[in-house]
């Protein structure tokens, strides 16, 4: 008798789920238990997160005490960069939105992990692959929007408050600061993914590099549409700087949608350079119609054979039925 050291385990989920042999049932379990991971990443995030929440709110404050109006004498004489407060709950409530923010970022790879891990059996292997380029280049783009709105941010500040009836020194709510940094700081990271929807659209072939750069001009204006309604920041500088940031990336989609279009060989199709309302060049051959082929006679059909006289219901089903 053979004994096999290595135990003989069955498919495992991803091949259940891939194959469609998982129950609705065991799709429900399997939902729980991701969930509950990516909550549990979360919760350490956010543990993490609180204890940054200080160095957070250094980095974030860091525009604001850059500006000389934002430096007073405090009650032992020294400057010091103050924020105005308006409820006694304000300073905790900041610490834990900023914590909640480090705890997505931080707890990121669990929950993204459990995400993809649901979903990605239902998906086909080329179409794994694309989502694993479109995920490793969304990350380098939200990071570099992120960047670029707190640079928007540390000089434009400046012009806002110069700009404005106030010109001695002025502090600002500490809420409202904070909002608005993180709001600028999300808007340009959302803002940064948008090739990427273009380029989704050229891969999967439904529209060509050809027909998005038709839309240049449209594209460019509904950039500084976007960003002049959508900005926060009431100075021209953001607003320019972020609609010639969306036209820059959305000449780069087009140019790298040439570059997969000719590597697909599209473009070159029998019929690519024919107009739809065009008229055939071929002659038209007119065929006289001829006579029909004689039709036959229909033939007689026999009659039906008599049908059986039915058993009595009690000989119908012996013992057994």
């Amino acid at each position: 008798m053979d004994l096999s050291l290595r135990k003989n385990k069955g498919p495992s989920k991803f091949q259940q789920a891939a194959d469609g042999s998982m129950t609705l049932i065991e799709h429900v379990r399997e939902l729980r238990n991701r969930l509950f991971w990516a909550s549990l990443g979360i919760v350490v995030g956010l543990i993490v997160g609180f204890i940054l929440a200080n160095w957070a709110f250094d980095v974030l404050s860091g525009p604001y005490c850059a500006l000389d109006t934002s430096w007073v004498l405090n009650a032992q004489g020294e400057k010091q960069c103050m924020f105005l407060t308006l409820g006694a709950t304000d300073s905790l409530i900041i610490r834990l939105k900023i914590a909640l923010w480090l705890g997505l970022i931080i707890g990121a790879p669990v929950w993204l992990y459990q995400l993809w891990a649901f979903i990605a059996p239902g998906l086909h292997r080329h179409e794994r692959k694309w989502a694993y380029v479109f995920v490793a280049i969304a990350a380098p783009l939200f990071l570099g929007g992120a960047v670029l709105a707190y640079l928007v941010v540390e000089h434009s500040l400046a012009f806002i408050m110069e700009a404005g009836v106030l010109q001695e020194s002025q502090q600002l709510e500490v809420t409202a600061y904070i909002g608005f940094v993180t709001t600028m700081i999300l808007l340009f990271g959302v803002a940064f993914e948008f090739p990427l929807v273009l380029l989704m659209l050229n891969f999967t072939g439904v529209v060509s590099a050809r027909r998005l750069l038709s839309w240049w001009r449209t594209v460019v204006f509904l950039s500084f549409a976007f960003a002049a309604i959508a900005t926060p920041d009431p100075g021209p500088f953001g607003m320019t700087l972020l609609a010639a940031c969306m036209s820059l990336l959305y000449f780069i989609a087009v140019g790298v949608a040439f570059l997969y279009d000719r590597r697909k060989g599209r473009g070159r199709e029998i019929y690519a350079g024919l107009d739809d309302d065009a008229i055939s060049p071929l002659e038209e051959e007119r065929v006289p119609v001829g006579a029909s082929d004689p039709i036959e006679s229909p033939t007689s059909i026999d009659a039906p054979a008599p049908v059986e006289k039915p058993m009595p219901i009690e000989r119908r089903f012996d013992d057994m039925t």
